[in-house]
């Protein structure tokens, strides 16, 4: 399973970063309803799907890191 996570989108395109860190582009067509910047997705069957549950998962682990660093 391919999964992306946005970046920023800009100019019709989703600037996103795979799971090895490499930067790639997607057509703004290819994004399903609702992705944003931050987004998760994931690649079923050849569509991209949004993926809240490791959006959060993710946002969690970077509130408790910043959260951490602040606290000493």
């Amino acid at each position: 399973m391919k999964m992306l996570i946005v970046d920023r989108i800009e100019d019709g395109f989703a600037v996103c970063e795979n799971e090895n860190g490499e930067m790639t582009e997607l057509d703004f067509f290819y994004l399903p309803y609702g992705a944003k910047e931050g987004s998760v997705l994931v690649e079923n069957n050849g569509l991209y799907e949004l993926c809240p549950e490791e959006e959060n998962e993710r946002r969690e682990k970077l509130f408790n890191l910043q959260e951490s660093l602040f606290d000493e």
